[in-house]
């Protein structure tokens, strides 16, 4: 685990006694450590499981439905 000493402003202060009340953790690293896995699941690229890689092999493998215009798709897709 690595430590470091850090300067956040009254207002982070506060939020991060909000989360660790409000999740009941011990302190404010934990505070801090969920608040970033939480960035981390909602802003940074997710990883692709491998599971989801094979899926998308076997579509591709796949023969699509040929048409030559919106309106022929539109008459496969209706009489289906």
């Amino acid at each position: 685990m690595v430590q470091a000493m850090i300067n956040i402003n009254e207002k982070t202060n506060r939020i991060l006694n909000i989360v660790k009340a409000k999740f009941g953790l011990k302190d404010k690293s934990e505070a801090i450590n969920m608040v970033v896995e939480k960035y981390e699941e909602s802003f940074l690229e997710p990883e692709i499981r491998p599971e989801f890689l094979e899926e998308l092999k076997e579509i591709k493998k796949q023969k699509g439905i040929p048409f030559k215009n919106i309106e022929e798709l539109r008459k496969l897709i209706e009489n289906a």
